[in-house]
């Protein structure tokens, strides 16, 4: 589902593999405030299923996910 936000901040993590992949959302999560949004370019099956389940249980809000035709995904968070 496509997300029609203006992010706070942006990263890419599509170099990267778990678990480094929501080390690095947590630690941009973790300098944000309450509310603001975070927008996760992202790459594989492991990290489009953990991110957002991770980021859930942690109280912050997936607002959506987009996948491009290069494989990359677009993950938006609300910071809880």
């Amino acid at each position: 589902m496509p997300c029609i936000v203006t992010p706070d901040r942006q990263i890419d993590i599509t170099a990267e593999t778990c678990p480094m992949t929501f080390v690095l959302v947590r630690l941009a999560l973790d300098q944000m405030k309450a509310g603001e949004v975070l927008e996760v370019r992202l790459r594989g099956a492991e990290p489009r299923r953990n991110i957002p389940l991770t980021a859930r249980e942690q109280g912050h809000e997936v607002l959506g996910m987009l996948d491009e035709a290069n494989g990359d995904s677009i993950l938006t968070l609300r910071r809880g």
